[in-house]
């Protein structure tokens, strides 16, 4: 018995949230030694879990010896390579992967991936509200929801939709996306890849990594770094471009006020006016899901009722209330400024906008002009507003300060006039004040609750 432990290997686990104990989870399952290290404190429910399952793991810190020890090491992908153990476990030469890269190993099950510096999340949630409701066994991953490896683990889907941000991209290497969807590039996360935005962009294109010619690559056709990135890496896939209008490859796009789908053969055809979601990124959004389903041999009536009844994603340009005239708007998952700028486009009324938070090397400009035409006064929530001050300071009538969310909305509550939005729409991560954007868009909606 011996003999089989020393030939078993040591895979080792960074980090203790959803990736990292589904991680855990599956490597057990297929007859690794599993050590997971987490230099913070987990949350109960993971520790429980752990133990449960009869993972070894340890919290508060990292054994550094036992890390150096792992054949291979998956990493959580909140965990940028310049950390000091990250920096001694490179040097070592041990082989660093995803969970997606991990958990690919096990399934062979479909995969539909999408991702894009904007939209993936409401993207893969329609893509899975799709197939779920056409009856498909789908299920729901990446970076949404239950961990990836945990459902290879422990269920026996034959699809699975993933929403793919650049970090879990950057550990994949011989993982292959069946479908995969690439809504936009634009800067994001520029303090993780060294300021340099051909790094990030770089990581996004890693998702049509190892596809083939059966495989299908769907992409924003009028986004120019997409364009020049396939000039450059010349795709093995096959290309399925979408637009807002048809000029000559789309195969999706906009025309006289429907959405026109051209897939295998066929045309699907719906009215814009009929789409659960609004706003024009929306569009694009339900552009790229309608080629999947067409891809997929989803019927045109079930496309399209699917099209109309979904319910969207939370902290997603999500409708609050309604109070004394004025209607409040949580787009807290807004962690970047082209996030900010599709929600203040979307905006039909005068606005009253809360921005800040962790800045991440933000360039303002993209937003000005909207600012300047839309927003009746700008409310910032934030520790350190002095970059925000820097560039609107003089180009908005009313800019105040506020130092926590509560503050924040009763600030709102006095400024906005009836008929207007109040729009929570951050541009910057959440880390200063809150835990996550989920906190932040509760706590917003809390206090709207209780105006």
């Amino acid at each position: 018995m011996e003999s089989d432990t020393m030939n078993r290997k040591l895979m080792v686990i960074l980090g203790g949230g959803e990736s990292g104990v589904g991680s855990a989870i599956l490597a057990q399952k297929e007859g690794f030694d599993v050590f997971l290290s987490d230099k913070g404190t987990l949350q109960d429910y993971h520790r429980e879990t752990l133990q449960a399952y009869g993972v070894e793991f340890e919290e508060n810190g990292h054994t550094e010896e036992r890390i150096l020890q792992a054949d291979e090491i998956i990493k959580s992908p909140g965990i940028p390579d310049t950390t000091p153990l990250m920096q001694k476990v490179l040097q070592a030469g041990i082989h660093v992967i995803s969970e997606i890269e991990f958990a690919g190993r096990y399934t062979n099950a479909k995969m539909i991936c999408i991702t894009g510096s904007n939209g993936k999340t409401t993207t893969t949630s329609l893509i899975y509200h799709i197939l779920k409701s056409a009856g498909l066994h789908v299920g729901l991953a990446g970076n949404i929801g239950k961990s990836f490896a945990r459902q290879v683990a422990e269920e026996n889907y034959e699809y699975f939709v993933l929403e793919l941000s650049s970090f879990q991209l950057e550990g994949v290497y011989d993982f292959r996306a069946d479908i995969a969807v690439l809504l936009n590039i634009t800067p994001d996360h520029l303090d993780r890849y060294d300021h340099t935005m051909q790094n990030y962009v770089d990581a996004k294109m890693r998702i049509i990594r190892n596809q083939r010619t059966e495989d299908a690559f769907i992409y924003w056709i009028d986004d120019p770094i997409i364009t020049k990135q396939i000039d450059k890496l010349k795709p093995l896939s096959t290309c399925y471009p979408f637009g807002e209008h048809h000029t000559t490859k789309e195969v999706a796009y906009t025309d006289n006020g429907k959405l026109i789908i051209q897939a295998k053969e066929s045309e699907f055809n719906m009215e814009l006016e009929l789409l659960a979601l609004e706003g024009l990124h929306n569009v694009y959004n339900s552009l790229a899901s309608g080629i999947v389903a067409k891809l997929m041999d989803i019927s045109d009536e079930q496309l399209r009722t699917s099209l109309s009844d979904f319910k969207g994603v939370p902290h997603r340009l999500e409708k609050v209330a309604t109070v004394r005239g004025v209607q409040y708007i949580n787009d807290s998952k807004a962690t970047n400024v082209n996030s900010c700028w599709y929600a203040l486009q979307s905006m039909r009324t005068k606005t009253v906008l809360i921005l800040g938070g962790t800045d991440k090397g933000n360039d303002y400009t993209e937003i000005e002009e909207l600012t300047k035409a839309k927003a009746r006064a700008l409310i910032f929530l934030g520790k350190d507003n002095s970059r925000l001050h820097a560039f609107f300071d003089g180009k908005v009538p009313v800019i105040r300060d506020a130092s926590s969310m509560k503050e924040a909305v009763e600030i709102a509550y006095q400024l906005a006039e009836k008929g207007d939005a109040v729009l929570l729409s951050p541009c910057c991560a959440s880390f200063d004040l809150f835990k996550n954007y989920e906190d932040r868009g509760d706590q917003f909606k809390e206090c709207v609750r209780n105006l």
